[in-house]
């Protein structure tokens, strides 16, 4: 009796052995094909030696999803596979593009400016073409420009600014004064922190624009603290997205006030500091892989990769057009080591997600925080709600 029994389990076993093996030779002609379209930017000079200007920001994060799906492809048979293209400065990225369509790629994760992504999403759409925005974080393109075939992975400005705006009143830091470059990005990011202080009740006592056009290191002790007075405030708010003289306002101000926005107090995807929730498993993976530490763009290639495995798995369909409809469905989440499921918006298609704040060696807060309601979920309470979008999707 017992050998009958024995020999039905080993019987078994075979059996289940040769299921998976003739499952994993079919599945093998699944395989599905990313790209990442890389337009290089103009990098201003660096204020020190200390920060090294990167040349693989995107594809490494990239490149570790890759791997992270093709783990779980061993299971379903799926095959993952990344392809990189990037475009020297003032190149033309629409053929490069072109070259990647004509290659019969559908998911192509993009680091491109936003003008460049508007032109884009005009030629992929009526070819079915899904894009990942990973470095973008201009409101514009999730309202008045949105569009159908463009999932945003990293936060916008206005998430990052209202996770500021939430922080400070908490702290109840309610007065601001806002200094701003005379950048278009600088400009953006001043607006996204002037809507976020409206939305949460905080008062703006003073703006003013940094106009200076010399190196600030020489002078900042003598300027900083003659630009920063004439007000009471709580906080300086700063939109220096280049970096080009934020750094210099700690501690030279004309009152003894923390300093929030591009620079001090900063809000972020990714920081290499965060550590909870597994996230020291994907720090010291990456930093094996790469060299160095995890930016926002990685971290939003990763997830962006990570996004069209998940939704590939999950609804075993590998046509773009079903992919995207799994991915905005109730039944997709996706884990990205912040302790919630990230979702993707529907009205927008940007992924809900929390925001970081950390000076250049801690955390200080991840937010949004709880205590801010909201009736579908608490992260819906950082950037354009729905009644606020402008968005129309098509």
């Amino acid at each position: 009796m017992n050998n009958m029994v024995l020999n039905k389990r080993v019987v078994f076993f075979l059996t289940c052995l040769m299921v998976m093996g003739s499952n994993h030779v079919l599945a093998n002609d699944v395989k599905v094909s990313l790209a990442l379209l890389t337009e290089k930017r103009a990098v201003p000079p660096a204020l020190s030696n200390l920060d090294p200007i990167l040349t693989d920001e995107g594809i490494q994060g990239a490149t570790l999803g890759i791997k992270d799906n093709n783990t779980t492809g061993q299971f379903t048979g799926h095959h993952y596979d990344l392809k990189h293209i990037e475009v020297p400065l003032h190149a033309d990225v629409i053929s490069a593009f072109n070259l990647l369509v004509e290659g019969g790629y559908r998911y192509i994760l993009v680091d491109v400016q936003a003008s460049t992504l508007e032109k884009i999403s005009a030629l992929a759409k009526p070819k079915n073409i899904l894009l990942f925005n990973v470095s973008s974080t201009d409101d514009r393109l999730r309202n008045n420009s949105c569009s159908a075939n463009i999932f945003h992975i990293i936060p916008s400005d206005a998430m990052k600014a209202d996770a500021l705006a939430q922080w400070m009143l908490k702290k109840r830091w309610q007065n601001w004064f806002l200094v701003k470059g005379n950048d278009e990005e600088d400009q953006r990011f001043a607006n996204a922190i002037k809507r976020a202080a409206k939305r949460f009740g905080i008062k703006i006592v003073k703006e003013k624009t940094w106009n200076f056009d010399h190196d600030a290191r020489r002078t900042a002790q003598a300027e900083i603290p003659v630009f920063t007075q004439g007000a009471e405030y709580d906080v300086l708010a700063v939109a220096d997205v280049k970096g080009l003289f934020g750094e210099y306002l700690t501690m030279n101000t004309w009152l003894p006030r923390p300093i929030i926005g591009t620079q001090g107090l900063v809000p972020s995807a990714w920081h290499r500091t965060h550590e909870r929730w597994g996230a020291v498993q994907m720090q010291n993976r990456f930093y094996k892989q790469a060299g160095r530490w995890m930016n926002d763009v990685d971290y939003s290639s990763w997830l962006a990769v990570r996004t069209v495995g998940e939704a590939v798995t999950r609804a075993n369909k590998v046509e773009p057009a079903e992919v995207k409809k799994y991915i905005l469905s109730d039944r997709f989440s996706l884990a990205g080591f912040k302790g919630v499921k990230l979702t993707f918006r529907r009205w927008n298609q940007q992924l809900r997600q929390p925001v970081l704040l950390a000076t250049p060696r801690s955390i200080v807060s991840v937010l949004p925080l709880k205590e801010f309601l909201h009736p579908r979920t608490y992260l819906d309470t950082l950037g354009y709600d729905k009644l606020e979008s402008t968005c129309e999707l098509r």
